[in-house]
C-alpha cells in the first residue's frame, strides 16, 4: 500500500473515530442530575417573571412587607460596616449573636444555650442544612402540605423520597386529621417536616397535636424538623408566639428548630436565619456551613443582634397591623360572589378559593396579564393547592383595596358557569 493510500486510510480512521465519540457525547448530554432535574420549578415565579414589565402591577404574589427594613436594624448594620465587620465570622456565627438569640428563645420557649444555636445564611438555608444533617439517599421524609416547595423538594435533591399529608379545607377553614399523620409516621420513616404557622394557609398546629406527633416521633426515633418562621405572626390567642415544637422537647431530643429574620423583623433581602439544635450536632452542622455558605457575613449578623434585643415592640405593632389587614381582606373579598376564604390563625397570607383556580397557574397568569394583578397559583403549593390561590396582605389597606377592585372586574369579565 502507498504511503497516499495509507495517509488516507488514517484520515478515514480518524474521521470513524471522531464521529463515534460525537455520537456517544450526544448521549451524554451536559445536564444535571436527574433529581435535580426532576425538581418542579416556582411557579410563584414563574407568574412573577410574567409580570416584570407590566405596568403599575400590584404584586402580592411573594411572602413579604411592602415596608422596608427597620431603621433601627439598617443603622446597625451600616455602622458595623463602618468599623470594618467584612471579615469571616465561626461557622456558626458571633457569640454576639448566637447568645442574644438564645436569650430571645429561652424567653419564647424555654432554657436555650448558644451552643445549641447556629445562625444561617437565611431561613431556606437552614432547612437545607438540617435535612442535609439527618436525611439523605433513599430515606422516606414525610411532610404536611399544602406546602412552601422548597419543603418538599429539599429532601428530593438529597435523594429522599417525600410523602405527603394534606390538610383539609372546611367551613373551619384548614385543618389537619392528625389521626392521617399518625399513621404516616411508619417505622421506616427518617423525617417529618412541618411549618406551623403554614405557608400557605396560616394554618397553626395544637398544643395538643403536637404532643401526639412529638410522642410518635420519639417512639420510633424519628427526626423532627419544624419551620417555625412564621411563628411571631400568629392571632389565635393573646399569645405572642405560635405553640412551638421546643415548648415540648428537651433540648436534646431528634427536634431540629428552623427561624428566619425575614419575617418578624421584615429582613428578607437580609438572607440571615437560625437553627435550634442538640448540641451535639454542631460540630457536624458546622462543617456543613463551611461546605455551604462558610458563614452569614458579619455586619448582616449585627444587624440581628439589634433585631433581637430592641425589635420586640416593632414585632408587637407589625403584628397587629397584620392582623387589622387580614380582617381586612378578608372582609372584603367575601362580598365578592364566589370566594371561599376563612381567616387564617398564623401567617401573612390568605389561601382561598374562587371559580377559576382549578387552573390556578393559568388563572393567575391571566390576572397578571388582564388586570396587573399578582397573586400566587395553589397549585404552587402542591397538587393539594389546586383550586386556591394565595395573596399576602403584608401591606396597607389602600393597596388591598386597588387589588380586591382588580380582582372583582376580571371575575365580572370572566363568569364561570
Amino acid at each position: 500500500m502507498s504511503e497516499s493510500g495509507g495517509a488516507v486510510i488514517s484520515e478515514l480512521g480518524a474521521l470513524t473515530s471522531a464521529a463515534a465519540n460525537a455520537q456517544e457525547a450526544g448521549g451524554r448530554a451536559p445536564n444535571a442530575r436527574d433529581a435535580v432535574r426532576a425538581l418542579r420549578p416556582s411557579q410563584i415565579r414563574e407568574v412573577a417573571n410574567a409580570g416584570f414589565g407590566v405596568p403599575d402591577v400590584l404584586p402580592f404574589w411573594f411572602g413579604e412587607s411592602d415596608q422596608v427594613t427597620p431603621q433601627f436594624i439598617r443603622d446597625a448594620a451600616s455602622r458595623a460596616l463602618a468599623d470594618g465587620a467584612t471579615f469571616y465570622t465561626h461557622n456558626l456565627g458571633i457569640a454576639a449573636l448566637r447568645e442574644a438569640l438564645a436569650d430571645y428563645v429561652g424567653k419564647l420557649h424555654g432554657a436555650t444555650r448558644p451552643a445549641e444555636i447556629a445562625v444561617t445564611s437565611a431561613g431556606v438555608n437552614a432547612l437545607m442544612l438540617a435535612t442535609q444533617l439527618v436525611a439523605g439517599a433513599g430515606d422516606r421524609v414525610v411532610a404536611v402540605t399544602p406546602l412552601w416547595p422548597n419543603l418538599v423538594e429539599i429532601p428530593k435533591i438529597l435523594g429522599a423520597t417525600v410523602e405527603t399529608v394534606t390538610l383539609t379545607y372546611g367551613p373551619d377553614g384548614w385543618t389537619l386529621d392528625l389521626e392521617r399523620l399518625l399513621a404516616a409516621l411508619t417505622p421506616g420513616t427518617r423525617m417529618l417536616m412541618i411549618n406551623s404557622p403554614n405557608n400557605p394557609t396560616g394554618w397553626v398546629m395544637t398544643r395538643e397535636q403536637q404532643q401526639a406527633v412529638l410522642d410518635r416521633c420519639r417512639q420510633l426515633g424519628i427526626w423532627l424538623v419544624a419551620d417555625e418562621v412564621y411563628e411571631r405572626l400568629y392571632y389565635g390567642d393573646d399569645a405572642a408566639v405560635a405553640p412551638s415544637f421546643l415548648d415540648l422537647a428537651t433540648r436534646d431530643e431528634r427536634v431540629i428548630a428552623v427561624n428566619s429574620f425575614s419575617k418578624a423583623w421584615l429582613m428578607t433581602g437580609w438572607r440571615l436565619g437560625w437553627i435550634v439544635a442538640p448540641e451535639r450536632l454542631m460540630e457536624d452542622l458546622g462543617k456543613l456551613v463551611e461546605y455551604n455558605t462558610s458563614c452569614a457575613p458579619s455586619f448582616v449578623q449585627m444587624a440581628g443582634v439589634a433585631a433581637v434585643k430592641d425589635g420586640g415592640q416593632f414585632t408587637q405593632e407589625l403584628v397587629a397591623g397584620l392582623r387589622a389587614s387580614r380582617d381586612y381582606l378578608v372582609a372584603a373579598l367575601q362580598r365578592i360572589p364566589g370566594i371561599d376564604v376563612r381567616a387564617p390563625a398564623g401567617s401573612m397570607y390568605l389561601f382561598f378559593r374562587l371559580p377559576g383556580a382549578d387552573r390556578s397557574l393559568e388563572l393567575c397568569k391571566a390576572l397578571v396579564r388582564e388586570s396587573a394583578l399578582g397573586l400566587a397559583p395553589g397549585s404552587a403549593f402542591g397538587p393539594e393547592g389546586e383550586g386556591f390561590v394565595r395573596w399576602c396582605y403584608a401591606c396597607d389597606t389602600a393597596r388591598l383595596d386597588a387589588g380586591v377592585a382588580r380582582l372583582r372586574a376580571f371575575m365580572e369579565a370572566h363568569p364561570v358557569s
